[in-house]
């Protein structure tokens, strides 16, 4: 069974926030081989989504509060062991709908992995960008428009 979580900083326990750190590390660091600083300043700032079973980690992401109407959804991961399952499906569901019941007039925008692009338009996120680098790993600019 899979239990979700969502925390803002101050509320992540000193537990969840190293599960949060070590799962980004495994998979963004070491298996997608992209040494980069995961500890960006921004957790303080983000609403902490988080997939548990058996009290792992399994998936996680992170939201921010628009700036500019712009609400944004960030370090989307799942671990290996947790993959096959429709957690990333499921978080993104989650996550997507948290920024559209508290800013229904905010856009969600999403920094993508070019190999996931179409993960993320079955979602319901188009292209919004040309292709581009980040951290040496091909990336898209994404976005769902709010409806008014």
């Amino acid at each position: 069974m899979t239990t979700w979580q969502s925390a803002t900083f101050e509320q992540l326990s000193t537990t969840q926030l190293y599960q949060i750190l070590a799962l980004r590390e495994e998979v963004f660091i070491v298996e997608q081989r992209c040494p980069y600083q995961d500890a960006d300043g921004q957790d303080f700032k983000a609403l902490h989504l988080m997939a548990y079973q058996d009290q792992q980690l399994l998936a996680y992401a992170r939201i921010f509060t628009p700036e500019q109407n712009q609400a944004k959804i960030g370090r989307v991961v799942t671990k290996g062991s947790g993959r096959g399952q429709g957690l990333g499906q499921q978080l993104m569901q989650r996550a997507i709908a948290h920024c559209q019941q508290h800013w229904p007039k905010a856009t969600i925008m999403i920094s993508a992995q070019r190999y996931l692009e179409k993960f993320y338009q079955d979602l319901g996120f188009e292209i919004c960008s040309e292709p581009y680098l980040e951290d040496d790993i091909p990336h898209i600019a994404m976005r769902i428009t709010a409806i008014d």
